[in-house]
């Protein structure tokens, strides 16, 4: 196998070896994947990033950058064998689709606000994808996204044409009313029907989130960080009592829960004069 040993290495260079590690003589695993076999791998390499990103980490940033990166490639390469297209069409695309929606600037469009970008941006949207009705722009949002997630984005394109509640208070009275319908589901213990009532309610919480200008994906993976540190916490005061969390009565986890947090916010407070 030709391959030239660099001290620095660049996009072309990733190409190429993507292209070894497929091709005859090279990795046995890598030859063997396809777009379906390495699709958790993209999924996963993405929230990988994410958690760079969440972490405030340049070198992780980077590192995470770079396996994403390497999953772009793989697939393109998968498509260069059989002729369809290369890593070079896909930059093409992108390329092309960049200088399109940014007429602001490769062209004589005025935009001279963030929210006139967007209101272009959409515009020449539906316009190149041929979508006509506003229920066509809902229909787009794929169906792998995060439910929370899927939610809000079809939510916030029904409310660019008007089908919204006007402010945070109408939003919330939906939820308040779609928890008392779940309510009603439960008291016979109808559990299909509670599902669906449960489903409604979860839809509604993301609306209040929105008009909140809050990410739901983020509030519920921040309200699981809390459950599980106070989860630890309650644990190690357990332990400390001579209990096991799992041997405690109900009544003894509650208090449990409780001096867990307050010591928690009690640390909180503490590590906050420290800082001041």
């Amino acid at each position: 196998m030709e391959f030239a040993f660099k001290q620095r290495y660049d996009i072309a260079d990733l190409i190429e070896i993507v292209r070894l590690l497929r091709g005859p003589g090279g990795c046995p695993w890598d030859r063997e994947q396809n777009h379906r076999s390495i699709r958790k791998d993209l999924i996963e390499e993405t929230y990988e990033l994410a958690e760079a990103i969440d972490m405030d980490s340049v070198p992780m940033l980077r590192e995470e950058l770079g396996d994403l990166l390497l999953q772009v490639v793989l697939h393109a390469q998968m498509e260069a064998e059989k002729g369809s297209f290369s890593f070079s069409d896909v930059c093409n695309e992108i390329c092309q689709k960049l200088i399109v929606r940014h007429p602001h600037v490769f062209g004589d469009v005025q935009a001279d606000s963030t929210s006139e970008v967007l209101k272009n941006w959409d515009a020449i949207k539906q316009q190149t994808k041929g979508q006509t009705t506003a229920a066509e722009t809902l229909q787009s949002v794929p169906r792998t996204l995060p439910a929370l997630m899927r939610a809000a984005k079809v939510q916030h394109r029904a409310a660019k044409v008007g089908f919204g509640y006007p402010d945070t208070a109408a939003a919330f009275a939906d939820l308040a009313s779609e928890v008392k319908e779940l309510d009603a589901e439960l008291q016979p213990r109808a559990i299909e029907a509670a599902g669906e009532e449960l489903g409604d309610v979860l839809f509604a919480a993301v609306n209040v989130a929105r008009h909140l200008g809050k990410d739901p994906e983020q509030l519920l993976c921040a309200s699981t960080e809390k459950f599980i540190s106070r989860f630890s916490k309650a644990e190690q005061l357990a332990k400390e009592q001579g209990k096991i969390l799992s041997e405690c009565t109900a009544q003894q986890l509650d208090v449990c829960w409780r001096q867990a947090k307050d010591k928690l916010k009690q640390e909180q407070q503490a590590a906050e004069k420290k800082v001041d």
